[in-house]
């Protein structure tokens, strides 16, 4: 009995050893599925409402090539995401502006250190089919059609958001283009505030809706959401540089760094920027993010959403730029 009790024993013994140490053909090396799985990192993202969806797309792009990265956006009026830096104090590894003076203004040089300027938009009127008088307006008429007493249009914050200063830029320079003294007032104060809203793209769900008619937005988000869309004369659009001495004319007061300061925007051709704030947390994922943006492949995305690209990117404080991101600069 006591012999078979030590047999069955040793037994046991043997087998629980070829087990742990793999006598039964496993291998006693680790395999690809032992090793631990690459630790997640987050990155973060502050943006101007317009580029929510190329944004989509780059970081989607990102991700393919850096999957344990969790991205994480927010849109928000370009002067508020650069608020949240510099007066909020929060943390970002990218920031994305709709207008390159944000950065240079509220940012630079305390928040961030350098400003890439690597893409343009230009202002134009959204609509739908059931906005009222869709099958009257055009580029020659629009004012006309917007002061209507049955028509409602939207229009973002200028203290808030660039498209929403821009906006009052386009009615200054409507009225020189037009010829009619007082049509930027008009214009500015139809309807009040009651269609004013923080961001451009804060408004679409109103046009839907059909509770405003028109909204003044940038060309490249009409045309992510498949809305119908009224190009405005390049005198009037801020799209282009040839007109830059006359869209200097415009000019427009805005809430500056500290409360009760202002300072004058004037009106010049839009341009996109992006920066690494110096609180960013993940710089270097924040540097393989600017990289993919800015290369052929980014430009693509960014072309493919209507936003045409400035190559090679302008940068404001070029010594400061990671040596990565050299290449796709000047």
């Amino acid at each position: 009995m006591r012999l078979r009790n030590g047999l069955v024993f040793a037994l046991t013994v043997l087998v629980a050893c070829a087990v742990l140490f793999g006598v039964w053909g496993c291998s006693s090396e680790k395999t690809a599925t032992d090793e631990p799985a690459a630790e997640t990192q987050n990155l973060t993202l502050f943006h101007a409402g317009s580029l929510a969806v190329p944004f989509k797309d780059i970081s989607a792009a990102f991700n393919e090539k850096y999957p344990n990265v969790k991205v994480e956006a927010e849109a928000a009026g370009s002067r508020d995401t650069a608020r949240k830096v510099s007066d909020l104090g929060r943390s970002c590894d990218v920031l994305g502006s709709a207008d390159y003076k944000v950065v240079e203004n509220l940012l630079m040089p305390d928040h961030a250190d350098f400003n890439i300027r690597f893409s343009t938009n230009e202002l134009s009127i959204v609509y739908t089919d059931e906005s009222k008088y869709h099958d009257e307006i055009t580029a020659d008429n629009w004012p006309e059609i917007l002061l209507r007493d049955d028509v409602a249009f939207g229009r973002a914050d200028p203290n808030r958001d660039p498209c929403g200063y821009r906006t009052v830029m386009v009615f200054q320079l409507a009225e020189t283009y037009f010829k009619q003294p007082g049509l930027a007032a008009k214009l500015a104060d139809k309807d009040g505030d009651k269609f004013i809203r923080p961001k451009e793209t804060d408004l679409l769900a109103l046009l839907e809706s059909g509770e405003i008619d028109y909204l003044f937005i940038y060309r490249s988000v009409g045309m992510q959401h498949g809305l119908d869309i009224l190009r405005l004369s390049d005198e009037v659009n801020l799209k282009s540089p040839k007109f830059e001495e006359l869209y200097n004319t415009a000019k427009i007061k805005v809430t500056g760094k500290k409360p009760g300061e202002f300072i004058e925007r004037v009106g010049s051709a839009i341009v996109y920027s992006v920066t690494i704030p110096k609180n960013a947390e993940n710089r270097e994922m924040a540097e393989a993010y600017l990289e993919l943006l800015l290369s052929p492949e980014g430009q693509k995305i960014m072309e493919k959403n209507g936003q045409s690209v400035i190559t090679p990117a302008v940068v404001d404080n070029y010594d400061n730029l990671p040596e990565a991101l050299k290449q796709y600069c000047e």
